[in-house]
C-alpha cells in the first residue's frame, strides 16, 4: 500500500521535471540557432561537451562513484546511440528544412516514446494516454504551420531524429528501472556523442567568434539542464503518464521567439497552444481522478 501510495507523487515529479526540461531545450534550441552558420557535427560536440562537464562535475560533487549499475551496459548503449543519431539528425534537418518544421518533426520523440514503450517497456497505454498525445501533437503542427516541403529528404531525417529520440526516452525509462543513476546516464550519453562527433570536427574545424563561443557554450549548459531534467522525468514515471507535457516545449519556444527574435505568432499558433495546454491539463486531471479513485479502494 506504501509503494501505490507513492505513484502519483512519483508522476507529479515526473511531470515537474519534463516541464523543466522542455524549458531548457528550448533555451538550447535558441542558442544554437544564434550561433550561426557552423556545421552540425561542431554544434553537436560543444553542446554535449558541456553536458559531459556538468553531469561529471555532479557525480563528483555527490561521492564520485562513475561505476555502471550491473546489468546496465548494453542498455545504456542503445540510449547513448540512439539519442546521438536523433540529435543529429534533428540538428541536419534544422539546417536544411527551417527550425519550425524540424522542431515540429522532433515532437514526434513522445508520441514514439509511448509506441515503443509498449514493446521494450511492457507498458500498455490506455485510450486516454493515447488521446492526449494525438492531440498535443496537433497542436504542435498548427504551430508550426509544417510547409508542403516535408515531402523530402530532410524532413525524412527529421522524423527519423524523432524516432530515435523516441527510442532513446524509452531506455532512459528502463534504465531507470534497472536503477541506473541519472547523471551516468547523461555523462555517458554526451562522451559517447563528443566522441562519435570528434573525427568530423577534426577535419572540418570552423573558427568561432567569441560570441559563437559564448553561444555555444550556453546551449550547452541548457542542454546539460535538460538532459538531467529528461532523465529523471522518465525514471520517475512511464512515458505514457508524462509524454505530453513535453509539447510544453513549444510554447517555450515561442515566448523565446517574441521575447528574443521578435517574432510574434500567428492566430493558428496560438489556437495550438491551447490545444497544447487543453491536452495537457486534461492528462494531468485524469490522472488525479484516476489517483483518487485508487485510494479509495484501498
Amino acid at each position: 500500500m506504501k509503494k501505490d501510495a507513492g505513484k502519483p507523487n512519483q508522476t507529479v515529479r515526473g511531470i515537474l521535471c519534463i516541464l523543466l526540461a522542455a524549458f531548457f531545450f528550448s533555451l538550447m534550441s535558441l542558442f544554437v540557432r544564434l550561433s550561426g552558420d557552423l556545421p552540425v557535427m561542431q554544434k553537436a560536440f560543444f553542446r554535449n561537451l558541456v553536458a559531459a562537464a556538468a553531469a561529471a562535475g555532479l557525480l563528483l560533487r555527490s561521492g564520485g562513484d562513475f561505476r555502471l549499475h550491473p546489468g546496465c551496459a548494453f542498455t545504456l548503449f542503445k540510449r547513448c546511440a540512439f539519442g546521438t543519431a536523433g540529435l543529429l539528425a534533428n540538428f541536419w534537418a534544422i539546417d536544411r528544412i527551417g527550425i519550425a518544421d524540424a522542431n515540429m518533426l522532433n515532437k514526434l520523440a513522445p508520441f514514439f516514446a509511448v509506441i515503443m514503450s509498449i514493446f521494450i517497456l511492457k507498458e500498455l497505454p490506455g485510450l486516454v494516454d493515447i488521446l492526449s498525445v494525438a492531440v498535443a501533437f496537433a497542436g504542435a503542427v498548427l504551430v508550426v504551420r509544417p510547409s508542403a516541403g516535408l515531402a523530402s529528404l530532410p524532413a525524412l531525417v527529421g522524423v527519423a531524429g524523432g524516432f530515435f529520440a523516441g527510442l532513446a526516452y524509452t531506455y532512459v525509462r528502463k534504465l531507470g528501472s534497472m536503477g541506473e543513476r541519472s547523471g551516468i546516464i547523461v555523462l555517458c550519453f554526451s562522451v559517447f556523442s563528443c566522441l562519435v562527433c570528434l573525427p568530423f570536427l577534426l577535419f572540418d574545424y570552423h573558427p568561432m567568434s567569441g560570441r559563437q563561443w559564448l553561444l555555444l557554450l550556453l546551449a550547452g549548459c541548457a542542454a546539460a539542464g535538460g538532459q538531467l531534467s529528461v532523465t529523471a522525468a522518465y525514471r520517475l514515471a512511464p512515458a505514457r503518464e508524462i509524454s505530453v507535457y513535453d509539447y510544453s516545449q513549444v510554447i517555450y519556444a515561442a515566448l523565446l521567439g517574441i521575447l528574443v527574435l521578435g517574432e510574434w505568432p500567428r492566430r493558428l499558433s496560438v489556437l495550438g497552444y491551447a490545444v497544447i495546454i487543453a491536452a495537457a491539463a486534461g492528462r494531468y486531471l485524469y490522472g488525479r481522478k484516476r489517483g483518487a479513485a485508487g485510494k479509495e479502494t484501498l
